[in-house]
């Protein structure tokens, strides 16, 4: 199988945990590629097998209005420094994904910037979209164009223009040749040309075996964007709010429909899991209850798709937009300030024994999903694989809570994988007539290896 299918990633903002300016003034912070790589090691101690990093190449503000596709952010570092940092985390046996801010670039990129000083003669006049002479927006530049979002700071790329599709294919061979990375997160991918995408997929299948690309999309049909002729995968918003809403509801049925309705529709494709990223606003500043951070880990790592940790998420930090402004989601952090985190911290301590489980448990990425039994306020199913089962039990209730269901594998046993981590709790269990009985504590989740 493919090196995404049982992959574990772990997410970095690299101009926000390096406390880069917000605006490029081409000005490097000592030490950044440093201090990613003593991040991408932290990660490898998570379990985590890839490294998704970015936006990283040259930009104006925050890195989605991209200036120079060649180049690393001047505010990180060269080039060089990147193609060490991914040298090293190649050595941990660490993949390493980009940001591919492909549907819009910022003013000072290069075509732009020939369409601003040459109007109607521009020779990338047809690299844009909407271009208009008799408009004008409040750059005063003389002209209108299509943005990203309704924001003039993101000019939107012509993705039907041929030179423009050629341009960002070459662009993916730059950083394989260059920088030899394994996969790119497509931005703003549910507003990508489709067939653009099939190119970008023709491309990668051609610049190095088991190239991966991600999609970011939000709402609809996720297999209209993750099937043979496009992406492998997509970021899987639609499980991502069910996951803290279903628990702030006390419904799991919200999470359990939504599983079913998304295997339903894109089968076995593995979708991008997450808790949260650099776009939305940490679990800790949307649960009602905290102890549910613990629930959501076990989820996002044993429900059918690819796990992944944004950076800080391990620690449990908070994180708010405020005032528009996503930069709160994107701080600089330091490692030394959470050195004993797994000793101490349940929330790193779940992380870390998850990914060692991950490791350990084939089931978990290869098993067959099963659901044992669900209420609003429990929820039970299994990964078996070859006569072997993990089953995960949750109780989001202010309550205990007692199951009972059918073993999905014949054991005479159970084992609680997670008994040695920092909070948790002892359960009860009985395996009787091919049944399972669990109790557990109110607002507790567990996961259990059947056994005998």
């Amino acid at each position: 199988m493919a090196w995404y299918d049982n992959a574990v990633f772990y997410h970095i903002y690299p101009l926000g945990l390096c406390g880069c300016a917000h605006e490029n003034d081409g000005q490097p912070v000592p030490g950044a590629f440093k201090k990613l790589d003593a991040w991408a090691q932290h990660a490898a101690k998570l379990g985590c097998t890839a490294i998704y990093i970015g936006p990283l190449f040259e930009s104006g503000s925050h890195g989605y209005d991209t200036i120079d596709y060649r180049l690393v952010d001047r505010r990180l570092g060269t080039n060089e420094e990147f193609k060490q940092f991914v040298a090293a985390c190649h050595e941990r046996g660490q993949k390493v994904i980009v940001d591919g801010v492909f549907n819009h670039v910022g003013r000072d990129f290069f075509a732009f910037r020939e369409l601003k000083e040459h109007r109607e003669n521009a020779r990338y006049r047809d690299w844009f979209c909407d271009v208009n002479f008799w408009g004008n927006n409040e750059y005063n530049d003389g002209f209108s164009y299509g943005n990203w979002g309704g924001f003039n700071l993101l000019v939107k790329l012509n993705q039907r223009n041929p030179e423009v599709q050629n341009y960002h294919f070459d662009t993916i061979r730059f950083w394989v040749d260059e920088f030899d990375i394994d996969g790119i997160r497509l931005d703003a991918a549910d507003v990508l040309d489709f067939d653009f995408m099939k190119g970008l997929r023709r491309a990668a299948n051609e610049v190095k075996p088991e190239f991966w690309l991600m999609g970011e999309v939000i709402h609809g049909d996720y297999s209209r964007w993750a099937n043979p002729e496009m992406l492998h995968s997509v970021t899987n918003y639609e499980l991502h709010k069910g996951l803290w809403s279903g628990h702030n509801d006390h419904n799991y049925f919200e999470i359990a429909h939504t599983m079913r309705r998304l295997q339903g529709l894109c089968h076995d494709t593995r979708l991008y899991n997450f808790s949260d990223n650099h776009d939305v606003e940490r679990l800790p500043n949307k649960l009602r209850n905290r102890d549910h951070i613990r629930h959501i880990a076990l989820l996002v790592y044993t429900l059918w798709g690819i796990p992944s940790i944004y950076y800080g998420s391990e620690f449990g930090i908070e994180g708010k937009k405020e005032w528009g402004s996503d930069w709160p989601l994107r701080p600089c952090l330091e490692l030394a300030d959470y050195t004993d985190a797994e000793k101490t911290n349940p929330v790193t301590s779940i992380y870390a024994a998850l990914g060692r489980l991950k490791a350990e448990c084939p089931e978990l990425s290869w098993g067959e999903f099963k659901e044992l039994t669900l209420t609003t306020q429990s929820y039970a199913y299994a990964r078996v694989l070859d006569g072997k089962a993990v089953v995960a039990v949750y109780n989001n209730g202010d309550s205990p809570v007692s199951m009972e269901f059918q073993l999905p594998v014949e054991a005479s046993g159970v084992e609680d994988l997670l008994a040695d981590c920092v909070g948790s709790q002892p359960i009860l269990t009985q395996v009787e007539w091919g049944k399972l009985k669990v109790q557990l504590p109110s607002n507790y989740a567990t996961l259990l290896r059947l056994v005998g």
